[in-house]
């Protein structure tokens, strides 16, 4: 049996505070893959755009990360960052279990400060090679991706913003569904971002979809699977209800790799599936046909 050490007691002891704060100022040493468990050094899990050498798998990103592996350097205008949600039903969640849980508007603050940023998407005008386009791109980081109304309302405007300036559309899912938190509010946002989507279509310009790890619920339900081209990412957690949620309801366990993006592209869900290396280098063929104006 292991057991642990004692902690000495001389006055050179790092106290655990210090350890951590010594270890977030060096960044990530190492990290370690959830799925095959590899240890792998983080300047290289960096360099590889935080996919596992060993088995592919596509670690998440956040918002900004996600822009910079995308679009041309500098060239990212971003929009409405000033946007932030309210709290319209006066949310309050205090059962048992969670007697300590802040209320929504506390959790807001605490999400903000946590995340970096107003919301879970950031929106704005970018190229990729030259090409313009209108893009939002959601954040898991900032309350699970979940859509609330001033996500909804940050994809409309990107969308509106392309109508008027006659702009291809990229959207980058990555979600748990809509917001309980804002209730019908937030339900609300399928219809509105979906309805939005139809004007664009009316205009003649394009809407690309890309899913990433995961893309779930209410934005599975409605914008994420509404694109004229609807790319994933390998391995990324693709599909309405989650796979706990079947399994407590069914009772029953679900075959491996059903609910994933690879599972999608062979039931004719979505277009295709592509590697991170080569994201941007497929937008900007896609902007290249479905776009040739914009060059």
């Amino acid at each position: 049996m292991v057991k642990e050490a004692a902690a000495p007691s001389n006055s050179s002891t790092f106290s655990a505070a210090r350890a951590q704060s010594s270890l977030t100022a060096m960044g990530n040493i190492v990290v370690k893959c959830p799925k095959c468990k590899e240890i792998l050094y983080g300047r290289d899990w960096e360099k590889n755009q935080k996919v596992c050498s060993r088995c592919n798998h596509h670690f998440r990103l956040t918002a900004r990360e996600r822009i910079t592996l995308l679009v041309d350097s500098n060239s990212f205008e971003e929009t409405d960052a000033t946007m932030i949600p309210g709290d319209p039903l006066k949310f309050t969640a205090r059962p048992a279990n969670m007697a300590n849980q802040p209320d929504y508007a506390n959790k807001l603050i605490e999400e903000r400060q946590k995340a970096g940023q107003n919301e879970a998407v950031v929106s704005g005008i970018a190229t990729v090679d030259g090409q313009p386009l209108a893009l939002a791109v959601m954040d898991f980081h900032f309350m699970g991706g979940s859509m609330g109304s001033v996500v909804g309302e940050k994809i409309t405007r990107t969308i509106e913003l392309a109508i008027e300036r006659q702009l291809p559309v990229l959207v980058v899912s990555t979600s748990g569904g809509a917001r309980m938190q804002e209730g019908i509010f937030s339900l609300m946002q399928m219809a509105k971002t979906s309805a939005a989507l139809a004007k664009l279509g009316e205009a003649g310009l394009p809407y690309f979809s890309l899913l990433t790890d995961p893309t779930t619920g209410g934005v599975s339900a409605s914008f994420a699977f509404l694109g004229d081209v609807i790319l994933a990412e390998p391995g990324a957690l693709v599909c309405f209800t989650g796979p706990r949620v079947i399994e407590g309801f069914m009772h029953i366990k679900l075959p491996e790799g059903t609910i994933n993006s690879n599972f999608a592209l062979e039931h004719g869900m979505i277009d295709t599936v592509v590697h991170r290396h080569e994201l941007r280098q497929t937008l900007s063929r896609l902007l290249t046909m479905y776009a040739p104006s914009t060059k």
